[in-house]
């Protein structure tokens, strides 16, 4: 940033937070609490504003804006970024973001975040959540659909939650995923790579985390009692499972609308019954009911998701600034 303009910044209090500032003050742990905790304040003051979500038209991209206002917790703002597919060749990750954090009792901006590790860490939440609240104590084996940049985040977010005794992974790219098994290994999980079908089958519990347009798993190959958190669907026309998988289950989203809007609920024809998860969390509503139960969580991905790790992440360096100001 130009002198002149960070001199600025800093005379409107700006703070301005990159990646590596992020990745030491947020973790899997203290992400899940917060947006399990949005979940719940989701049922009650806090709002999502309406998503604007487009294809630039432009190499390839999908770009647009999040934001809503936590009450609760003071957190207001916005998240602008999206999906560049060919970012590789850039040596950088498809999904780029921002969050811009505002005082609420003024309008001020307060900081400008860096927004990639807080999206992966806080949609990896989102299905430990889903996976926490909906999932059979009983299971035994989770199944990963796509290995992208997420699906690590998704692979340590599950293993932290459950314990599984075996991991599935479906790898259509052919990614090197040795970093997935050794993480897999720390929680004492087997790894094995196989076929859709096998990995449909005989998961107790599945993450799909892919940018699909059509659908990737049948309804036939799901056997009751299963788990799914569907991640990869939050645009128009993106889908990741059969829809008759969604007509068989009990139906679960982050935010209704949203999920038959833009989410893998848009697939459902006529009036279909869909539960906010906060609303099993917070009592309203029941969740499985049987072992027998298939339970689909369709995460659409919310802004106060975004805003909610942006507010740890502000909080944690205030309490590190108070401390320095009080051992001077």
């Amino acid at each position: 940033m130009p002198t002149n303009l960070l001199k600025r910044a800093v005379k409107m209090n700006i703070q301005i937070i990159d990646e590596s500032s992020v990745a030491t003050l947020l973790n899997p742990a203290n992400c899940f609490e917060a947006v399990r905790n949005v979940f719940v304040s989701m049922e009650s003051a806090a709002r999502n504003f309406p998503v604007i979500r487009e294809n630039l038209g432009y190499e390839e991209a999908i770009y647009g804006f999040k934001s809503g206002f936590d009450p609760l917790s003071g957190a207001l703002g916005l998240k602008s970024g999206g999906y560049w597919p060919n970012n590789a060749k850039h040596g950088l990750a498809s999904h780029q973001s921002t969050i811009f954090m505002f005082n609420p009792d003024t309008g001020q901006c307060r900081a400008a975040l860096s927004a990639n590790l807080i999206t992966a860490l806080r949609t990896a939440a989102a299905a430990a959540v889903s996976i926490d609240v909906l999932a059979r104590q009983n299971s035994a084996t989770l199944g990963l659909v796509g290995t992208g940049h997420q699906s690590k985040f998704q692979l340590e977010a599950a293993l932290r939650t459950r314990t599984f005794e075996r991991v599935l992974v479906w790898n259509r790219s052919g990614r090197d995923i040795q970093a997935h098994k050794e993480l897999a290994a720390l929680y004492k999980a087997e790894l094995v790579e196989t076929d859709l079908r096998t990995l449909a089958c005989e998961s107790d519990t599945l993450i799909t985390i892919t940018s699909s347009f059509a659908a990737l798993i049948e309804s036939d190959w799901i056997s009751a009692g299963t788990h799914l958190a569907c991640m990869g669907t939050d645009t128009k026309g993106k889908q990741e499972i059969d829809p008759r998988i969604s007509q068989r289950a009990l139906r679960f989203t982050d935010e209704v609308t949203q999920s038959m809007s833009i989410g893998e609920f848009q697939h459902l024809t006529g009036d279909a019954s869909i539960t906010s998860l906060g609303a099993v969390i917070s009592g309203k509503a029941s969740g499985r009911e049987s072992d027998r139960d298939i339970t689909v969580f369709d995460g659409t991905g919310v802004g106060l998701q975004d805003l909610a790790c942006a507010q740890i992440v502000l909080n944690e360096l205030d309490q590190m600034n108070s401390r320095v100001e009080h051992s001077n």
